[in-house]
This record gives C-alpha cells, structure tokens and sequence, in this order.
C-alpha cells in the first residue's frame, strides 16, 4: 500500500468515532428546540452508541498500512478501549436520564459522546498530535459536563472554572513533553518512536529522555488523578453533578493510562534493550510517582466524612495502584506467555493487569455513584457516612450493591477488585531479574498491598455505618428506578468478574496480543 493510500484509509478507522462526532452534532441541534425531551435526546444518544459499535464489528479496517506514515493504527487495543467506552457512555446515559431535562439533556448527551469519540481515538492513535488532539477531545466535553444541570450554581461555577484553568496547564505540560520527545525522536509518528527511542535513549540521551516523561507524566497525571497533580478532585467530585463525578473517577483515568502506554510501549516491546540507565531511572520516577499516590489519597481518604472526598482521595489511591502496572510494562517482555504449565495469572503483563483493573475500577465507581445519587433525596440529602446509617433496615437493595461496590474498591475476593489488585500485585513480584530495580519493583507489591489494608480502614466505615448503626432519620430515596439498574449492572458485573474471572482475562491479553 502506498503512502497515499495509506492516508486514504485512515478516515474507515474513525468512522465510529466520526459517526458519534455526527449523532453529538444532531443532538445540539435538538437542544435548540425548547421541545424536546429527555427521552428523545438519550434514545438519540443510545441509537449513536450502538450505531458506532455496529459498524466497529461490520467495517473491515485495513491491516497493511505504512505504519511509519498512518496517523492511526487499527489494534485490538483501539477496539477494545472503543467497546468499553461505549459500554460504559451508556451506563452514564442511563444515569443522566432524571438529571437532566429538555435541551439540556441533548447538550449533555452530545458532550458525552464527543468525549467518547476522543477516548477511542486515543487508543488507536498513531501519530502524536493525533494522540494529543484525541486529549483534547476528551477534555473540551468534560468542561460543558461539569458546567450543565448543576443545582448549586455558584459552586458549579467554581469548581468548573478550577477543572478548565488546571486542565489547560496540564495540557501545556503534556505537550512540552511531547515536544521533547519529538525531540529526541525526530518523528512524531509513534511506530518510528517505538523503533528509534530504544536507541535514542541510550546513556548520551537518557537525561532529555526522563525530562519528556516526567513533563508527559505531569500533564497526563492530572486527568489519572495521581499525586500531587489531584488537587481539582476533592472539590470538583463535592460539588459536581453526581453523573458527571462518575464520568470524572473514570473516563479520564482511561484515557490518560492509555496514552501512556501508547507513549511508554517501546520500553515494554525492546525490554531490556532500552538504554539500562534511562530504564532504571524511568523506573524510579513511576515507582516514586506510584508510592506517593497510594499513600497519599489513602492517608487522605482517612480523614474524610464526606462521602464524595472520601471517593476523590480513593480515586487518587487507585491511581497508584495503576500506575504499579504501568511501572511493570517491561517486566515480562522477554518471558514466554504461552506455556499451559504456567497459571493464567503469572502470564498477564503490567498492561494487561492494568486494562483488568480498569474495567474494575469503572465497575465499582461507577455503580458506586449511581446508588449514592439515588440515595439523595432533596429533603434528606447524603452527604457524609453518617447519613447512611441503618441503610440496610430501610433500603437493604441499595445498601447490598453499595455494599458490594464498597467490598470490591476494598479488594476481598469473590469482587472485581480483588482480580485487578492481584493481577497487579503479581505482576509486580514476578518481575525478570534482568529488568532493572527487580528487587523495587517486588517491594512495589507489597507496599500496594499496606495500601490496600490501609484503605480498608475507610471503606469499612461505609460498611458499618450501613449494617451496623441506627439511623436518627431513615434514608429516602430519590426513587429514580433507573439508578437502581445502573448500580445493579455495576454490582452484578463486579461479583460476576470476582466469581469468574477468566472473560477478563482473555479480553486484556486479546486487547494487547496485535
């Protein structure tokens, strides 16, 4: 194929996400009509969704591309990422669906989309302002979500004008990396990247290397919430509309460790190849980056009553726990993966383990925040853990899948949690002891799981307060039957992923194996 025809064909690999940009264009021409209703805009945005995944399965996407000049790339990784994106935008479109009414529900709607469609393109991007731009696609949206059908207007404001401000510094320092690592590269094409930056980065060039990933860590590192790029996500998940709090614990994160690993790959393809000096470095910096964020949203997570902090500083220790996959991308790259003898588990790489908990950690957040929000009614709002005290005496269905988002954020077994957090752990311990800090990276793994105890102290507040306590007022609901289905989605898929976990398994190590 020629390098025109190379370009010709890129546009088939974004007709999915260019049919969301188009039915997100038709809603924000709904939204000009007074007239329309909640229900049209979220049947509209639905039939999208499906539309888009329809033709993921119906269009045959070209294979052989000129890697070095497309500026996407189909992988299983893109498809992946495009099924749980819309998987997951139909859950929230779900949620949303009493939260938002008339023209605004569209806008919502259509904002929604477009964010989905910038998630995909990160994950197929080939090309690094493909990849920056697919950010920006995601980050744009995120601002009118945070700005629409906030009931505290002035609180709404505020906290979207500190998202927007630390957004657009964030981005600055994602592209003052990428410009750095251009640098050293001399291409912005991620394949020639692959190729050229295990050479690249040898002793003479190691330094310019750690500067574009420490800068590329800063600017992505707000969107993952890791430490001390987090300080938006106590006050913005407070006073955000509850739908979008949950858009904001999730979709980013999935992003942002996407791009990273785009960004990162070549140390997981080259192994031990890459320069060792720039590798342990690198190293130290992601296991110094994930230490600090475990402890600090943990330590944090402590001292809050309020349920929403609460959930921020945890969203802050599970992007540590993350970033302890990310850290072994190029522990198992030289290993065999295809023995029988060996368990499932010690087969699955950094990125794999990463994607297992990713799906987990939407699982849980996402059903955590629908139950929440139906727990909060107008005249009896839920704010702290003492308001859900005697929950299980009054409302022993929501109290059960809160309890079971809880028990799978805390990581027991028979949870999606529990999966991802193994996976992570071992990935950690099973490192090759060719790859440099092999004995950092197992202490990694145990420090992780200190956290983990150590989360359990706040989660298990949540848990007592509902079973074990009495309520001076009994919670009422909000009645909204449609939080109960989202929450009961999450729950059902976070004990059914704990039970049988092996699905989850095979879709990571299919998503990473082209």
């Amino acid at each position: 194929m020629s390098i025109d025809e190379t370009l010709q064909q890129t546009f088939r690999l974004a007709i999915p996400e260019a049919t969301l940009v188009g039915v997100a264009c038709v809603l924000y021409l709904l939204a000009t009509c007074k007239v329309v209703s909640r229900q049209l805009a979220g049947v509209v945005a639905l039939a999208g969704l499906g539309a888009a995944l329809i033709l993921d399965r119906t269009l045959t996407f070209p294979t052989e591309m000129i890697p070095t000049v497309a500026p996407f790339l189909p992988s299983n990784l893109a498809t992946a990422v495009r099924w749980i994106m819309c998987i997951s935008s139909a859950l929230l479109i779900l949620f949303a669906w009493s939260e938002t009414s008339g023209h605004r529900a569209a806008e919502y709607y259509g904002s929604l989309l477009i964010a989905t469609a910038g998630v995909s393109l990160t994950a197929s991007a080939n090309d690094l302002i493909a990849l920056f731009l697919a950010l920006e696609m995601l980050s744009i949206p995120t601002y009118v979500l945070l700005f629409l059908h906030g009931k505290d207007v002035g609180r709404t404001n505020e906290t979207m004008i500190k998202y927007f401000m630390l957004s657009i510094f964030s981005s600055g320092l994602a592209l003052f990396g990428l410009s750095y690592l251009y640098g050293i590269c001399g291409s912005t094409n991620i394949a020639v990247l692959n190729s050229v930056a295990p050479v690249a980065v040898l002793a003479e060039h190691h330094t310019t290397g750690l500067i574009a990933l420490v800068f590329m860590l800063a600017g992505i590192g707000f969107r993952i919430t890791a430490f001390p790029f987090h300080f938006y996500a106590p006050d913005v998940y407070q006073a955000g509309p509850s739908v979008t709090v949950a858009f904001l614990a999730f979709v980013p994160k999935v992003a942002g460790f996407v791009a990273l690993i785009k960004l990162t790959s070549f140390a997981a393809i080259s192994g031990t190849q890459v320069g060792p000096e720039f590798l342990r470095k690198a190293l130290l910096v992601l296991w110094v980056l994930a230490v600090v964020t475990m402890f600090a949203g943990n330590f944090m997570a402590l001292l809050q009553n309020n349920l929403r902090r609460l959930l921020a500083y945890s969203s802050v220790a599970n992007a540590g726990y993350m970033l302890i996959g990310l850290a072994t991308m190029p522990t198992l790259a030289n290993q065999p993966t295809t023995s029988s003898t060996i368990p499932f588990i010690l087969q699955t790489s950094g990125h794999e383990a990463l994607l297992v908990y990713l799906v987990a950690y939407g699982l849980m957040t996402i059903g955590a925040f629908a139950i929440l929000a139906y727990l909060n009614h107008s005249e009896r709002p839920v704010h702290t853990i003492e308001d859900l005290a005697g929950l299980a005496k009054t409302n022993p269905l929501p109290a059960a899948l809160l309890a079971v988002c809880v028990v799978s954020m805390i990581g027991l077994p028979l949870t999606a949690g529990f999966v991802g957090k193994v996976l992570l752990f071992a990935n950690a311990l099973n490192t090759s002891a060719t790859v440099p800090m092999h004995d950092m990276l197992s202490v990694l793994a145990i420090i992780g799981a200190i956290n983990a105890a150590i989360a359990a102290g706040y989660y298990l507040k949540v848990l007592v307060a509902m079973y074990l306590r009495t309520a001076i007022e009994p919670v009422r609901t909000s009645g909204a039957r449609h939080l109960l289905v989202v929450g009961g989605i999450c729950a059902s898929l976070t004990v059914f992923f704990g039970l049988y976990p092996k699905p989850l398994f095979q879709f990571a190590h299919w998503a990473f194996g082209m």
